[in-house]
Order: structure tokens, then C-alpha cells, then sequence
């Protein structure tokens, strides 16, 4: 059977469980879907090889039957960045979103020149790399400098991606490397002003991740039974999205897009549109905005940081949803920050996280979308415009386990949409409402590095056309 099929296997080692996919890609279908539940703090194969006796009990195939493995990671916590710029609206910024397009978590960002403080504060934070930035070419020179020199004398022992003035770039790789630091130079992500140019540091950050960081979290197994691990699995979303958007060679994609991907310890959102301004008499504000954006929102999971949901939504938000006391509300939030495999057990439980869900796409969306600023000109009413506009987007989609397995998934998705009472926050007026049921997104970012042809075919076919 397995021989007469174009077979491929997708893996995604997460925070809480390892997801499987086997795809026939000669077909175009899903053949196998498999879990297991991750335990990383033990022996990181447990979960894969559950979710594997799982595909074979399925499916009779086992790991031999596949010629071409992918896989991607979440587990762990994911890739953990700190981001280091000038101004904390141009080059830090422009760190920041290079470290967010690459699949990671910036867990903390610092501006101008680093204080002993920064120091003692960067030191304690559980970083994986460094993204150091600062000045465009041939401006600034004295705060990356300055910065190299506050980095080199820390304790960490991580790699540092230099992502700065490329006329200090030789110094500021020798200040580093002379206390032993692991250095990677590549292009200034603000080349100069106005200008954003992110994705030789989105490269490099994965470059790293790969080489460094899966080995540093005992994946060596892992890669053994299943190759290289190619990206983070938020990368792969996002690039299962970008190719969603703009097709190939300019055809057969759907334009602009959203994707909504609520976990447990983060929701993250990624925009793809260049969200220029639709309101008249709007002038843009900030950097600008690049065609592929991704935010994450570490203080709104549904498990890991549901108590931040809560307290970032408010009792009497989640309250409104559903029945109970406010103290009932609160143990069984109390709960499920605990046990972080726990799945609803009855329609109370769905209702609840359903509630936290709408909360988390809701804030999300605040967030990640632009916003308007009304402003009195002597030549009459302007605006200023922050961020994208996004209100013209075709299409959101939900992605993730509560999209997949949730009753109220379409009312969760409706959350992202434009809010009458908030005009401002430019998000989606009337888009297409997608749900991705069968939690492919993430698969089809990894099966596009082998066949894009075949990821698109799939996605359009499995998710947007909602075929089963």
C-alpha cells in the first residue's frame, strides 16, 4: 500500500503534544493524523515515538515507509530571543519583528545604550540567541559599539546574530568574539531609514536554531529518527501563509490574508498585506509595515498563561461567557494553568474555553493590527495611521487545537473582526471566516520546502474549501 502512495511525513514536536501528519501528496490527501504527549523535561522521544505507534495502529506504516521526513519545534518554550537596538522605534523595532518573522519569542527588548541594570537583566533572562542591531549604514556607530562591549562582558553563553551598522559590523564581531562569543554577522535589518530590509536576519536566526539550539535541547534523537528539524513551528505557519497569499509565481494564491493561532502558552497572529492606508487623508506613521508580519502574545495561551488571559481580559469579560461564580471562574482557571493536557470534559468546559479563546483572538487582533489617530490640521481633519490596515483582508483563518476540536470555533474566529464600537483599530471589516479543521497549517509550511506546489494544492483544497 504504501508503496503505490507518494508519502509524506510531518511532524511537529510541541510544547505539549508531538503532532504527526502523513500526506499522499500524489493525491493530495491526509492519509494519517498522530499524537503523543510531549514530555520534554524527560526523554523528548517519548511523545514522538506514542505518536508514531499511534500513525503505525492507524495506518501499518512505520518510519521506513517514509522516504521524506519533516519536522518542525515548538517544545521546550520554543526559540527564547532578546533584541537589542538604538531607537526603540526604528532599529530595535526593526530587531524585534526580524526576531518574531523567524519563529521565535522575543522575551525582552532593550534601546540606546545597554546600563548595568540591562546588563544584570539580560543576563537573567532564559535566552537561546542575541539579535544585536543599531545605527543604519554609515550612521550611528558609538551605541552598537558600546552595546558589543556591555554583551561581550556577560556571563551568557548563546550566539549572537549581528544585525547592525555594517561599517561597525568587523568591529563589533571582534569585541564579541575576544570573550568567546559565538558571532553571526548579516545585513543591517535598517539599512536606512524608512527602509526595513529583515529577512537575511530572519535566515540567520533560523540557521542558528537549527544548528545550535535543537542540539542544545537534546533533539540529537530526534533528527536521528526523523532528519533535520527544518524551522520553528511558528515559522512554518507563517510560511504556510505566505504561500497561501501570494501562490506561485504570482498565481493561484488568494491575497490577503490572516492567520489566528491560539496555543497554550502564546497567541500568535500573522498578516500577510501591506496594509496601506484605505481611509482618506491618512498619512503613515513609524516604520514601515513589512508584507509578512507576525506578533506574539506570550501573556495569552490557553494553558501555560491563562492566568495572564485572564487578568489581560479581565474576570468580568470571561465572566459574561459563561455560568458560575467568579471564585468557581478562578479555580478552574487555577486548573488549567496546572495541567496543561487537559482537555474539556463537558459543554461547561468547552464554553469556558471557548471564553478564554474569544478573549485571547480578540486582544490579539487589538495588537496586531493598526490604528487610527484623528487629528485637527489647519487644512481640516487628517489622520495618522500606526501599523497595518487590515481592514480589507479577504480571509482570516483559525489555526490550532482549539479551531480543530472547539464547538465555538466560528464565534472564537469572529473576535478578530472589525468591532463597530472600536472604528479605529483597523482590523477586518467582512472577511471570509476559514476554519482550519484538520490542523494542517503548520504541515502544509513544512511540506511548501519540498513541494510548494503540492502545500498550496492542499491548503486550498483541505482548508479553504473545508473538504474533510
Amino acid at each position: 500500500m504504501a508503496n503505490s502512495m507518494e508519502l509524506v511525513l510531518l511532524a511537529d514536536i510541541g510544547s505539549t503534544y508531538t503532532k504527526l501528519l502523513v500526506v499522499d501528496i500524489g493525491s493530495f490527501c491526509v492519509v494519517s493524523k498522530a499524537f503523543g504527549l510531549t514530555t520534554a523535561k524527560q526523554d523528548i522521544t517519548i511523545g514522538l515515538r506514542a505518536a508514531l505507534d499511534d500513525m503505525e495502529k492507524q495506518t501499518g506504516f512505520t518510519l521506513k515507509d517514509f522516504r521524506h521526513r519533516l519536522a518542525c519545534c515548538s517544545a521546550a518554550g520554543g526559540l527564547q530571543m532578546a533584541a537589542i537596538g538604538l531607537v526603540p522605534e526604528l532599529t530595535a523595532e526593526a530587531a524585534k519583528r526580524a526576531s518574531l518573522g523567524a519563529g521565535a519569542r522575543v522575551l525582552k527588548t532593550y534601546s540606546y545604550e545597554m546600563t548595568e541594570s540591562d546588563k544584570e537583566d539580560l543576563e537573567s533572562q532564559p535566552c537561546d540567541i542575541i539579535l544585536l542591531a543599531g545605527g543604519t549604514d554609515g550612521g550611528d556607530r558609538s551605541a552598537i559599539r558600546h552595546n558589543a562591549r556591555c554583551l561581550a562582558s556577560t556571563s551568557l553563553q548563546v550566539p549572537v546574530i549581528v544585525a547592525g551598522n555594517r561599517i561597525a559590523a568587523d568591529e563589533v564581531k571582534e569585541i564579541l568574539q575576544t570573550t568567546g562569543k559565538e558571532v553571526i554577522v548579516t545585513e543591517n535589518v535598517l539599512p536606512s531609514l524608512k527602509k526595513l530590509n529583515i529577512e537575511p536576519a530572519r535566515k540567520a536566526i533560523r540557521e542558528v536554531f537549527i544548528d545550535k539550539i535543537i542540539e542544545g535541547k537534546g533533539f540529537e534523537q530526534i533528527q536521528d529518527m526523523l532528519g533535520s528539524i527544518l524551522m520553528p513551528t511558528p515559522a512554518a505557519v507563517m510560511e504556510a501563509a505566505r504561500l497561501l497569499s501570494g501562490g506561485l509565481e504570482k498565481k493561484d494564491g488568494l491575497g490577503d490574508l490572516v492567520v489566528v493561532d491560539i496555543g497554550g502558552a502564546t497567541t500568535d497572529v500573522h498578516s500577510v498585506a501591506e496594509g496601506v492606508p484605505t481611509t482618506p487623508n491618512t498619512v503613515e506613521r513609524g516604520l514601515p509595515e513589512p508584507l509578512v508580519k507576525r506578533t506574539v502574545e506570550g501573556d495569552l495561551g490557553l494553558r501555560v498563561s491563562v492566568l495572564s488571559l485572564l487578568e489581560a481580559a479581565g474576570v468580568e469579560h470571561i465572566q459574561k461567557e459563561i455560568d458560575g461564580s467568579e471564585e468557581g471562574l478562578r479555580k478552574k482557571i487555577e486548573l488549567l494553568s496546572k495541567q496543561i493536557d487537559y482537555l474539556p470534559a463537558s459543554d461547561e468546559d468547552s464554553k469556558l474555553e471557548a471564553a478564554l479563546a474569544k478573549a485571547a483572538a480578540e486582544i490579539a487582533m487589538n495588537r496586531h493590527a493598526g490604528f487610527l489617530e484623528k487629528l485637527t490640521t489647519p487644512s481640516g481633519i487628517m489622520y495618522s495611521q500606526t501599523g497595518k490596515d487590515l481592514t480589507r483582508v479577504r480571509y482570516v483563518i483559525g489555526t490550532g487545537g482549539i479551531f480543530a476540536h472547539s464547538p465555538y470555533a466560528e464565534a472564537i474566529l469572529k473576535k478578530v473582526c472589525m468591532d463597530p464600537k472600536r472604528p479605529d483599530r483597523l482590523k477586518p471589516t467582512d472577511p471570509k471566516l476559514i476554519i482550519d479543521k484538520q490542523y494542517l497549517l503548520w504541515g502544509m509550511g513544512l511540506l511548501q520546502s519540498y513541494d510548494p506546489k503540492a502545500a498550496l494544492k492542499m491548503m486550498k483544497k483541505r482548508i479553504i474549501e473545508n473538504e474533510k
